[in-house]
């Protein structure tokens, strides 16, 4: 395949080819090109050579602030939820399009992301976050290449930036029952009950159902969680993953706390007039049965762990129930199945370091090696 080169002026020069625009067909192409002939014959073989190879990326003046839009109307709407897609946009708009929004994504380089990740670092924001743009980054540009938008994704030509592991916030059983005791009286109490002996997640319990609970068994079963964003409003959703919707035993208090809720919340709604609360009404809804906000939960929660002076986020329940079963030698697959992870393999990622590390290893390999059963 060759291209014709031809002076379109002093420093400037034209290449013209031709490319298949559609099985069978072919479409001509013109390029502009700057510099000495040899530079421009330089450049005219790169073309060429991408042509023939099919890497050839049509000139765009789309824009990388552009881009981003059309990325999450195209594939972001109809690939991902109301939060992820929110998390997206939020990472984009503010770290990418802010900073390189008006550069042309063809000439989008790794040196603009580094930069970006560089400027992000100097202004304080953590290293998760950084790699949270770089992700969200590559997974762009890896659907900006399979468009033929640009010829390769520049965000695997930078390194990731680095996270060190966090912390995992849990409280010891001292700490669970002075915690406990400092609620008792408030109707966070049952929230902080049931979050601690059954490791749900925040939109999880305000999604449970009462016909989901079986007080008797001593079992409830998480079929969808409350989800709350500005995109999308409030909306019930199944579960993540498949393990997601499961059946999680209740310990005894548990039961007990919540044969007490259940009563109060009847005595209210009989109070107000409402009459009996149905099979399928939220164990944890607001005074008219309407669902209760996450956002307005976390800000209750918040409230009265600064008037207590006591710090305790509310997602610390949920990683103190999982520490609580690893310390009583319970296996990774059950409390992973427990708390609706995906894989044990991100439970043993969060939660890895908290696992004992069994010394009858080498006593059980001597044995097999002796021949002993």
């Amino acid at each position: 395949m060759k291209g014709n080169l031809t002076r379109r002026g002093k420093r400037s020069w034209r290449l013209k080819f031709d490319v298949n625009s559609a099985p069978g067909k072919r479409a001509t192409r013109y390029v502009t090109l700057h510099g000495t002939r040899a530079q421009a014959q330089a450049e005219a073989a790169k073309i060429m050579a991408a042509v023939a190879s099919g890497a050839h990326v049509d000139p765009s003046a789309e824009t990388v602030d552009e881009f981003i839009e059309r990325w999450l109307r195209d594939w972001a709407d109809s690939n991902v939820g109301n939060k992820t897609w929110t998390r997206y946009a939020q990472l984009l708009r503010k770290h990418v399009a802010a900073r390189v929004g008006s550069l042309p994504i063809q000439r989008l380089g790794a040196h603009h992301l580094q930069g970006i990740y560089s400027a992000m670092a100097a202004n304080g924001l953590t290293d998760r976050t950084r790699l949270h743009v770089h992700r969200v980054v590559s997974t762009m540009l890896k659907h900006a290449m399979q468009w033929g938008v640009v010829a390769r994704n520049v965000a695997s030509m930078v390194d990731s930036p680095r996270v060190k592991a966090r912390e995992i916030e849990t409280l010891t059983p001292a700490q669970v029952q002075a915690l406990l005791e400092t609620l008792r009286a408030t109707p966070l109490y049952t929230v902080a009950a049931v979050l601690l002996g059954t490791g749900l997640r925040r939109g999880e319990l305000l999604a449970l159902r009462w016909q989901d609970v079986d007080l008797e068994n001593a079992v409830l079963r998480v079929e969808q969680a409350l989800e709350q964003t500005t995109r999308g409003g409030l909306v019930f959703k199944a579960p993540k993953t498949r393990h997601g919707r499961r059946a999680i035993t209740l310990p005894p208090s548990t039961v007990s706390v919540l044969r007490d809720h259940w009563k109060a919340q009847q005595e209210l709604r009989l109070a107000l007039g409402l009459g009996k609360a149905a099979a399928d009404g939220l164990v944890f809804a607001d005074w008219d049965g309407a669902p209760r906000l996450p956002h307005t939960l976390t800000q209750q929660w918040r409230k009265a762990m600064k008037r207590s002076g006591l710090k305790v986020s509310l997602h610390s329940l949920r990683h103190t129930h999982a520490s609580t079963l690893i310390a009583s030698g319970l296996d990774v697959l059950t409390i992973s199945r427990r708390l609706g992870h995906g894989s044990p393999v991100l439970t043993l990622g969060t939660y890895g370091h908290l696992f004992k590390t069994d010394d009858r290893a080498a006593a059980i390999m001597e044995a097999a090696l002796a021949g002993h059963a």
